[in-house]
């Protein structure tokens, strides 16, 4: 047949096998039928791979080239690309779950379900690395889901619904570097380009249970040569795959041991026993023995049930320590008479519940060649081949951040996929908050949130790009790592609790306010102060009495009564109090507020005011006129900051707070010290030109 005038989408499939090659060529027409145009199959000349791991390169090589030759030779055409399958054996999987929390309710799109999944997916790393030796590396191949959560809920599409945290179960699948090598080393010294690989255990349960039998709770068993590879369905999804190291080889090899035959030979007595009554051979000795089928058989029992139950076993495990409701079988192996029975024992499920599946699953497809029968043996190389219509795959190679990396290409690769490769995490490609401060507020629990970092910056062949963009072969990416936000942080004078942050009373008649007394610790601190990482914080909504006569400047000498009845000075003065003071004179009337000096400068007699404004330097006498009422200005140097004041007819040291900026409520745990011309002063102290002054606190402690 002359390959020139088949469809274009003409597809070359390999099933390469521990005991053979089965070569197959075929396109799909117009009604979905596959039409197979060529097979051809060739056995291992020796055992060149074992257990389903090719051991020697070059032996395989030569095989799939002979495969390669003949099929050639039967369309009339070259071969060029062609479609593998990795066995089960090397398969790994792992089922992990994720979470994806919100700050607040938030609607859930695709990008949130994809950045969970993610999560999922890096999880799944996470696991693959603690097992994995410091040389082992490991290629995702894919991921299924195997079921959503909305706010701990199962749910089928989270796409839409409003959550506050959503969660997903799904199954991850590895392959090792070597296994990807080794096969397409084998097949590119055979003069092939792979441009699709899949999974055996995928390619078969794509025959054998299709996507309208998978709300079953089915298995599906590939029993090969080396490997039994095990798949399950379950609610509209692949559950979980799987796979044991023994299958057909061990009865052949137990056939070899049991009639002194080599492997060649037993393996045909061990295919002899699937439809003959008896088989003759020649053992190593060169006597030759005639024998009947149900004997050999006989001694293979103990062997099957070995294979059986190891299968079974993991049937069950994968499944969630139960067995499933019916098991599928495909694959050379598992036509041994006895299989299929021996299997539904150990599964406790009816002999009609496990099945060899062949051409009951085949029916799509038809054999331009004659004498090929529709059987097990044929379920995993057509899927192979259909696979490729299903998801055109291979690795690819792309560079990022000036590293090579090679990628399991499912048609849906992004740049994040290619970063996670080389180990980037997460919290490197999206932006994270800075760390919250943690503290107590009355000793209520309170956080405030650090402020948001910067997204990673990506371009890909040098244009910008998102890390969700698709990915090709022999792509460029660079990835600027995101960045965390700064740390979260408050004063006490920011927090809610404190916004009403005065206490207003009456002393003496007059209305006082003064700022809250907030203890952080147990020590009291100013509005000002940074909250740090556990902090304990109290706002006080009361003072002292003594309190209050250290803020006024006053000495605690007489008696006070607070509404109305006599109180010490460790007595609570709450909003609205009234506190009076039975010796009360000018010293009780002053008040700390600018405000409030200044109604008590203009209510005083204006001669008072000029009299004391006299002083003496240098037995020289210095005045103002005593009766002037006319304003004037005067120079001075308060911490060594020369000022100017002006406008007034007479100056007391509480008038440079108009002009020198000075936070009088700061110190709630220190001493205001309040100097002219280094003597102490109070803040009704008259001031002069040229008055050198000092204000600020000191610690009590000093």
């Amino acid at each position: 047949m002359d390959v020139m005038n088949n469809p274009d989408n003409m597809v070359f499939g390999l099933d390469i096998g521990t005991r053979s090659i089965v070569g197959t060529v075929g396109y799909k027409d117009r009604g979905d039928t596959f039409r197979v145009v060529a097979q051809v199959v060739k056995e291992h000349n020796t055992r060149a791979m074992m257990d389903g791991q090719i051991h020697d390169i070059s032996k395989v090589a030569e095989s799939i080239g002979v495969v390669k030759r003949e099929l050639e030779h039967k369309i009339g055409g070259r071969l060029k690309d062609v479609c593998i399958a990795a066995a089960g054996r090397v398969l790994k999987t792992i089922t992990v779950s994720a979470d994806y929390e919100f700050t607040e309710e938030t609607k859930v799109t695709d990008e949130h379900i994809y950045s969970l999944d993610l999560i999922g997916v890096e999880n799944a790393y996470e696991e693959i690395r603690k097992d994995a030796g410091e040389d082992e590396n490991y290629y995702c191949v894919g991921y299924s889901v195997i079921r959503y959560f909305l706010n701990g809920s199962p749910i089928t599409n989270l796409e839409g619904h409003k959550a506050n945290k959503i969660s997903t179960e799904l199954i991850a699948t590895f392959l090792p570097d070597e296994v990807v090598d080794g096969l397409y080393a084998a097949v590119e010294r055979a003069g092939l380009y792979v441009a699709n690989l899949t999974l055996e255990p995928i390619a078969a349960i794509n025959v054998a249970i299709p996507e309208r039998f998978r709300l079953l709770n089915i298995a599906l068993v590939d029993v090969g040569a080396g490997t039994s590879d095990i798949c399950i369905t379950k609610d509209g999804s692949i559950i979980a795959y799987g796979m044991i190291p023994l299958a057909g080889d061990e009865l052949t090899e137990q056939i070899a041991k049991e009639y002194l035959t080599e492997f060649s030979v037993a393996e045909k007595i061990k295919l002899a026993c699937f439809k003959r009554k008896t088989v003759s051979y020649t053992d190593i000795m060169g006597i030759k023995h005639k024998l009947n089928t149900a004997d050999i058989l006989a001694k293979l029992d103990s062997n099957i049930r070995n294979i059986t139950k190891n299968v079974a076993d993991k049937i069950i495990e994968l499944n969630g320590d139960k067995a499933v409701s019916a098991v599928f079988i495909v694959g050379g192996g598992g036509k041994i008479p006895g299989f299929s029975k021996t299997l539904a024992e150990y599964l406790s499920l009816a002999d009609e519940r496990v099945a060899i599946r062949g051409e009951e699953v085949l029916g799509f497809v038809e054999f331009e060649e004659e004498n090929i029968k529709k059987d097990s043996l044929l379920v995993t190389p057509i899927g192979i081949c259909l696979n490729y219509y299903e998801q055109k795959n291979n690795f690819i190679f792309v560079t990022i951040n000036g590293e090579r990396v090679k990628l399991y290409d499912n048609n849906k690769l992004t740049i994040i996929d290619a970063a996670i490769q080389i180990g980037i995490q997460n919290d490197l490609l999206f932006p994270q908050r800075g760390d919250a401060l943690n503290f107590t507020v009355n000793k209520k629990p309170k956080f405030v949130r650090g402020k948001q970092g910067e997204a990673a910056v990506v371009t890909l062949n040098g244009k910008p790009a998102g890390i969700n963009s698709t990915i090709e072969a022999n792509d460029v990416i660079e990835v600027t790592y995101s960045t965390k936000g700064e740390p979260a942080t408050m004063d006490v004078g920011q927090l809610p609790e404190y916004n009403n942050s005065t206490i207003t009373f009456m002393f003496n008649d007059r209305s006082v306010t003064c700022p809250k007394f907030v203890k952080v610790n147990g020590e009291l601190v100013s509005n000002y102060y940074a909250i740090k990482e556990n902090d304990q914080i109290e706002i006080l909504n009361y003072y002292t009495l003594a309190q209050v006569l250290e803020f006024m400047d006053l000495t605690p000498e007489g008696k006070f009564y607070v509404n109305h009845v006599e109180a010490g000075l460790e007595e609570k003065i709450y909003e609205n109090f009234t506190i009076h003071s039975k010796k009360a004179g000018k010293e009780e009337s002053l008040f700390i507020t600018p405000e409030a000096f200044e109604e008590k400068v203009s209510s005083d007699d204006e001669e008072d005011i000029t009299e004391t404004a006299v002083e003496t330097e240098d037995a020289e006498v210095k005045t103002e006129p005593k009766a002037s009422k006319k304003p004037y200005d005067i120079s001075v140097t308060v911490n060594s900051m020369p000022i100017l004041l002006q406008g007034k007819a007479g100056y007391i040291f509480v008038d440079i707070l108009d002009v020198y900026p000075f936070d009088v409520s700061e110190g709630a745990d220190k001493t205001l010290v309040k100097q002219i011309n280094e003597m102490d002063a109070e803040f009704t102290s008259p001031i002069k030109e040229g008055d050198v002054i000092k204000l600020y606190w000191e610690e009590h402690n000093k």
